[in-house]
């Protein structure tokens, strides 16, 4: 499916608000409502809208997040081993901490 102007504005649209109401969303695009409402569902229907999501914040969920990765070699007697791994703190996100362990 070609995407012109108009079914740019609808995605734009939708993606900043996907709560927004289907008489709301034609006057964001500048469509009448049917024109509208027959795009989205085209959109809809040959998948490039898939859903409609809310987006929980998780900061505000829950203050802590712990993730454990498990990293296993496949040969423990390379000299030097580590050194082919990524660095945690180069390869994770910024955040307010970031910890390694390395068990052997």
């Amino acid at each position: 499916m070609k995407l012109d102007a108009i079914k740019l504005r609808i995605l734009d649209a939708i993606q900043r608000d996907g709560r927004m109401t289907r008489l709301a969303l034609p006057g964001r695009v500048g469509l009448s409502p049917t024109p509208c409402w027959l795009r989205l569902r085209k959109l809809e229907k040959t998948g490039i809208i898939t859903g409609y999501y809310a987006h929980p914040s998780l900061r505000r969920l829950t203050p802590i997040a712990s993730v454990m990765v498990e990293l296993t070699l496949a040969n423990h007697r390379q000299p030097d081993s580590s050194a082919q791994l990524p660095r945690p703190r180069k390869s994770l996100p910024v955040g307010p901490s970031v910890v390694a362990w390395t068990i052997s």
